[in-house]
């Protein structure tokens, strides 16, 4: 059952304002986090305004839900978001949650790969697109001999010194060849973006890259120039998992705090905003289904981006095109618990990923119990395998037995699982996660170039400038400080 409103005691902790009290009245459009954050952040901004939230759902939080049945912790998206960028942890700070966050167990922060139908460690040090050492790359079975000279080659290579977007794929087999590109970096990213590599851009989805090679000519240069300028070693492989946090009681907790720091008379669900207008008088006017209309001085537009296109395509129709552009995909998470005897894996990391060139239906698998304490009970294990994503979209055609068939298979075949699961439940989510396609940044560009054609309106979101739970918290901080008039778009987030 979901976790009960009433057991979670935070009613927020306003930061000072620095701008005078108002009285404007601001209306936000979508109850995710992206959502949550705007309008939290707006009353922090101006302690005078009147901020209400338009949800069209019966709960707040888009897709991140957790359900507690038993001892299972079952978290429905995102199980964790990571601490750098800092956005997140900073709103918990200010909310009083922080003391409910809970770092990964430093005894696992490393992840298995899917190499020729086993599951092998990733090399100590690999980091989605960068090997800080080479001495693990050396000693893994992971690559060829060829495969490990041409990623050793990488350090030599000419940087692209042009600014045009680039794919993942093309930027990957540029830099490391094509064997590293297929077998370590194209299952990492694609298990956080479930993005065709393809089309993703590095501009929009990985630009810490780009300008790595911008600037110092090589990844492999530009990764140990960072290590000697933090002091640290990069021992753990793999995303960067020591920097992940996750609620004690899972991501619904922290939507509760959010909501809990706002007036409860502010929070409107199952009312969906159908219409905006923009009066001669320059509030807008918002048409609610089943209710009065409603006007507000500004309006923070944080729903999906193919919703606030129709809702905007009344008053600029280029601005909707431009928005109604960005696709969407879907995964599908079985959720599986075992009892631990059930499974002849150690299960000593944080998961595993699967290369494309693996021809296998599941993406990744997330050792969710291994992670974080108390998510399975006593003697159980909690898996959380991810299928579908953009490349393989006909997966979220099948029907529920033929998927649980799917993953039993894959689990059984890569870990060793036997007999019946103890606990089996599956999450389909349709158009849930914006695809960052070659040319995304300078869509995204052109769209709040629009948006500010438009006095009192800002966008926020998973659509734009990054898909995690920190980067949905500083869009929605960021449009927050727009429409309240205190910084521009680009500065926004930093206030």
């Amino acid at each position: 059952m979901p976790l009960p409103p009433a057991s979670f005691g935070y009613h927020g902790v306003m930061a000072p304002s620095t701008t005078s009290p108002t009285g404007r009245q601001i209306a936000v459009i979508g109850g995710g986090i992206s959502g949550l954050a705007a309008a939290q952040r707006a009353r922090e901004l101006d302690p005078g305004a009147t901020v209400t939230l338009w949800e069209a759902g019966h709960r707040l939080g888009g897709v991140l839900k957790t359900e507690i049945d038993d001892d299972w912790l079952l978290e429905q998206s995102a199980d964790n978001f990571i601490t750098d960028p800092p956005a997140a942890v900073e709103l918990c700070r200010r909310i009083g949650f922080e003391s409910e966050l809970l770092p990964t167990d430093d005894r696992h922060r490393t992840a298995y790969v899917v190499a020729r139908g086993k599951l092998q460690k990733l090399p100590d040090g690999f980091t989605l697109l960068t090997a800080a050492r080479l001495r693990p790359i050396v000693a893994s079975p992971i690559l060829s001999w060829p495969g490990k000279l041409r990623l050793f080659a990488e350090a030599l290579l000419p940087a692209r010194r042009d600014d045009a977007d680039e794919s993942f794929a093309s930027f990957g087999r540029r830099r490391l060849g094509r064997e590293a590109f297929e077998r370590l970096a194209q299952p990492l990213v694609s298990g956080i973006y479930t993005a065709d590599p393809n089309k993703l851009s590095m501009r929009a989805a990985l630009p810490r890259f780009v300008d790595m090679e911008r600037r110092h000519g090589s990844l492999y240069r530009g990764i140990r120039a960072g290590k000697k300028q933090s002091g640290k070693d990069h021992h753990h492989s793999g995303a960067r998992y020591s920097l992940f946090v996750a609620p004690r009681r899972g991501m619904q907790s922290l939507v509760e705090a959010l909501a809990a720091s706002l007036p409860q008379q502010s929070i409107h669900l199952a009312q969906r905003v159908e219409r905006l207008e923009r009066l001669p008088t320059g509030r807008w006017r918002l048409a609610i289904s089943g209710g009065e209309p409603q006007e507000a001085d500004a309006v923070i537009v944080a729903c999906a981006s193919r919703h606030a296109a129709s809702l905007l395509a009344p008053l600029d129709a280029d601005l909707a095109a431009e928005l109604a552009a960005i696709e969407y995909a879907g995964c599908v998470i079985a959720q599986i618990g075992y009892r631990r005897e059930q499974i002849a894996h150690p299960l000593d990391a944080f998961g595993f990923v699967v290369p494309e060139i693996e021809r296998r239906p599941i993406l990744s698998c997330s050792f969710t119990s291994v992670k974080f304490p108390h998510r399975a009970p006593a003697g159980h294990v909690l898996l959380r395998a991810f299928l579908g994503g953009a490349c393989q979209p006909h997966l979220h055609e099948l029907d529920d037995d033929a998927i649980r068939q799917l993953a039993l298979r894959e689990l059984a075949e890569l870990l060793g699982a036997r007999g019946e699961p103890a606990l089996f439940r599956l999450v389909r989510w349709r158009q849930a996660m914006p695809q960052y396609h070659v040319g995304h940044a300078e869509r995204v560009d052109r769209i709040f170039a629009r948006a500010r054609r438009l006095p009192g309106l800002a966008l926020c979101g998973n659509a734009y400038r990054g898909v995690g739970v920190p980067a949905c918290i500083e869009s929605g901080q960021a449009a927050a400080a727009v429409v309240i008039g205190c910084d521009t778009p680009e500065n926004a987030a930093r206030i």
